[in-house]
């Protein structure tokens, strides 16, 4: 199953998620220890279509528990950037 992870960064994060992204991007190298697979990622970023406000994931998963599982490792939750998280099964109809 696919579920969608919009997460929205607090204000005035920034600082804090570009000291964290180094260790993001490692824990993202390897999603095999959660039974996760990332379908596609990347920073949501404001309307100047550079400054990065948050995370979308798409994540491949046999259940929700893996998903919540994996999201709480991220070193971006630990660091506590996230203001709000939603996670959402999703249906592929195109793509």
């Amino acid at each position: 199953m696919l579920f969608a992870i919009h997460a929205v960064d607090r204000a005035g994060a920034l600082p804090t998620r570009l000291a964290n992204y180094d260790a993001h991007k490692a824990f993202l190298s390897d999603t095999s220890r959660f039974g996760v697979k990332i379908v596609m990622s990347g920073p949501l970023v404001s309307d100047d279509g550079a400054t990065m406000i948050g995370s979308l994931f798409l994540i491949e998963a046999p259940g929700r528990g893996e998903v919540e599982a994996f999201n709480r490792a991220d070193p971006f939750a630990a660091a506590g950037i996230w203001e709000k998280v939603t996670i959402t099964g999703f249906l592929r109809r195109q793509g």
